[in-house]
């Protein structure tokens, strides 16, 4: 019985190595196709459709990105086309506190301009720091110009912050913005976020509402200028998943909101 129990050990511990060994070799794998995946030619992410339900009674259809795109392939953007829906705007990601510049913003820009691609850019905000500053820090980078989107500031999150202080460093952001730009810049947030922590007091600048799992539209109790409706779209020249937007009204409103 003792020469039976030492050898139910030894076949354990050999299955135990065998299972250590398969999931050694599946993480690898899986790292490899990851990489393979962020260096690969952005032309080879092509899709049969944008992956997910899109709201068909807005008429123009856009996306959001930052670096976590990695490269993105702009004319297979805009060519992308299923069930006469296109992709007509972007928001790219600038800046975000007092320091950082998104990786990708740059390249996003140049390559959108060259085929002619209307887009925004906007500011990831932390509550916790200067808004003026922020303000700065975004209008050295961002470098928006005639045919833009207003600039964007996105707030989500208080970061420890008292809901008063970040209301007041919010506003100073905002205004700062407006001074250089002459236009009201478009605030982002949930629409659980804007609810609780910014109200009535923020309703007179144009809102960019996310509201994720809605149908007809997001469940705010005030006009929205666009709806962030999906985070889990797919773009042809895209590897990653896409955050879908619709812009609130027409053609004609589109165009008058471009900056002049």
């Amino acid at each position: 019985m003792k020469k039976q129990g030492k050898k139910n050990k030894s076949k354990n511990k050999k299955w135990i190595w065998i299972v250590a060994i398969v999931i050694g070799v599946v993480i690898n794998l899986f790292i490899l196709y990851s990489i393979y995946i962020q260096k690969s030619n952005p032309m080879e992410a092509k899709y049969n459709s944008f992956g997910i339900a899109i709201p068909t009674s807005y008429a123009i259809h856009g996306i959001d990105v930052s670096f976590y795109q990695k490269t993105i392939h702009w004319p297979a953007v805009q060519a992308m086309q299923v069930n006469n829906i296109r992709l007509q705007f972007a928001f790219l990601k600038a800046t975000e506190g007092l320091d950082k510049t998104d990786k990708q913003y740059q390249r996003n820009r140049i390559k959108t301009k060259e085929i002619g691609f209307p887009v925004g850019a906007y500011h990831y905000f932390i509550a916790a720091k200067n808004g003026k500053e922020q303000a700065n820090h975004f209008i050295r980078n961002a470098q928006l110009q005639k045919g833009d989107l207003p600039p964007v500031v996105d707030v989500e999150e208080l970061y420890g912050t008292a809901p008063n202080a970040m209301r007041k460093e919010l506003q100073d952001c905002l205004q700062a913005l407006e001074q250089v730009y002459h236009v009201k810049p478009i605030i982002y947030s949930s629409a659980a976020f804007y609810k609780n922590y910014l109200g009535k007091i923020f309703d007179d600048y144009p809102l960019w509402v996310a509201h994720y799992f809605a149908i007809e539209g997001p469940r705010i109790n005030r006009p929205f200028l666009f709806w962030q409706h999906s985070d889990q779209g797919r773009v042809n020249g895209i590897h990653a998943k896409v955050d879908f937007n619709v812009f609130n009204g027409d053609e004609a409103a589109f165009n008058d909101l471009l900056m002049k």
